[in-house]
């Protein structure tokens, strides 16, 4: 497989580079979806205190209805629209750090032949 040991360091320094790209990828990753998750967490707290301001100063049972029927539409939209968002970002982190690893596998193929 290797022709002598300067082939077999290349080769492990190649192998350690895309690991490590790999691991940089998905700390990257994780790190906007942290961010995500706090934004939206956030936003999603000052709903719920409009929701209770808005309810607060309701004077009839209609109004309080049609209020909370208002947050929980926009509640619903939201959350669907962070969960593919969401769902985007893991799709993203699972490829950017897959891909070193790919290449990596890619080149001991090659080598094996």
């Amino acid at each position: 497989m290797f022709k002598n040991i300067e082939e077999m360091q290349q080769f492990s320094k190649e192998q350690m580079e895309a690991a490590t790209t790999s691991a940089s990828a998905l700390t990257k990753g994780f790190q906007k979806i942290a961010t995500e998750a706090t934004d939206f967490s956030k936003k999603s707290f000052e709903a719920s205190t409009g929701l209770f301001e808005k309810l607060s100063g309701v004077k009839t049972l209609d109004k309080a209805i049609e209020v909370q029927t208002e947050f929980a539409k926009s509640s619903y939209e939201s959350f669907v629209a962070q969960a593919t968002k969401m769902g985007e970002l893991f799709t993203a982190i699972a490829k950017d750090a897959y891909k070193p690893v790919e290449d990596a596998f890619a080149k001991v193929q090659v080598a094996a032949k």
